[in-house]
């Protein structure tokens, strides 16, 4: 199993979503947010502390489409971004750790529109249960 975040467990993740149809999903988080209302948003989220160091990745919603990238650079812009430490991050991917309560403890911090944030989790949500766990699987 590929260690979370890396490069393999990207590749995984993608190929994961890669025959679902998300499209009602993404449409009806998209109704929660002007920014994200015509199907097409991104939310970042950076882990200070990773295995290797700092970890950028960007989650892009477009039409029906999914996809994760690695983006140390920057240079893929993002409507949200969360920054969180390695561990919370693991332990949101897994299911242990809910996202509102490490909004709420202070674990994450979050700049940009927070409804983006929402529509993100709802996506990942649908695609969770359309795999039947198998994206924490991924991370086990």
């Amino acid at each position: 199993m590929a260690r979370y975040l890396s490069p393999e467990w990207v590749h995984a993740f993608n190929q994961a979503l890669a025959g679902l149809d998300l499209s009602a999903a993404i449409a009806e988080a998209a109704q929660g947010s002007l920014t994200a209302s015509d199907g097409a948003f991104s939310v970042a989220q950076v882990v200070t502390d990773g295995p290797d160091g700092p970890v950028r990745t960007v989650l892009s919603v477009e039409g029906d489409r999914v996809a994760l990238a690695l983006n140390p650079d920057e240079t893929r812009p993002a409507n949200v971004t969360i920054v969180l430490h390695y561990d919370d991050a693991l332990a949101m991917a897994v299911g242990r750790l809910e996202p509102a309560d490490a909004l709420a403890a202070g674990r994450v911090r979050v700049r940009g529109e927070l409804a983006v944030l929402v529509a993100g989790q709802a996506v990942l949500a649908a695609a969770a249960a359309q795999l039947g766990g198998s994206l924490a699987d991924l991370t086990g």
